[in-house]
């Protein structure tokens, strides 16, 4: 097996290189701010559901900014480097650090979903529970006035037959 030929990057493709990855980060972080501020914005009216939609809602915007500041960082350390071996090394280091942090995401982002959706059962169950209820009061209440004007339906009777 030969080793790959070792090619220098120029100082000068290294420098516009870096400068391109720093006005991508700041055009990232003002658009992630801008999308914050509209989340922030749209969240919905139910406080169990905003609660849970902000809780996911941060989260998703906070992986997104880990994950995408990873990646910046490779590209930095891309152009930083001083040859191909170097920059493969860079590479398979953010390839295992990423697959960690997508793991670890997933289940945390699983979690408050699984949370999230056991609060909006018991919500809907308590909410079904109490409706079942006041409709089994109104019938109740329902068949003391049927039998009430059945009642005075047939005293009404008895009084003008006599």
């Amino acid at each position: 097996m030969s080793t790959p030929p070792n090619y220098e990057v120029p100082t000068e493709m290294r420098d516009f290189a870096e400068k391109s990855v720093e006005q991508a980060r700041k055009a990232f972080d003002s658009f992630i701010g801008a999308a914050r501020r509209t989340a922030d914005t749209v969240q919905g009216s139910a406080e169990v559901a905003r609660t849970n939609a902000s809780d996911v809602s941060s989260r998703g915007f906070e992986y997104a900014e880990q994950n995408v500041n990873a990646a910046f960082d490779l590209a930095q350390k891309l152009v930083r480097s001083r040859d191909v071996q170097e920059a493969m090394q860079h590479q398979a280091e953010f390839v295992r650090s990423q697959f960690a942090a997508i793991q670890a995401q997933a289940k945390e982002f699983s979690g408050i979903a699984q949370s999230a959706m056991q609060q909006g059962a018991e919500r809907a169950k308590t909410a079904m529970q109490q409706s079942a209820e006041e409709t089994r009061k109104a019938m109740e209440q329902g068949q003391d006035a049927v039998r009430q004007t059945t009642q005075n339906a047939q005293d009404a009777a008895d009084r003008s037959t006599h």
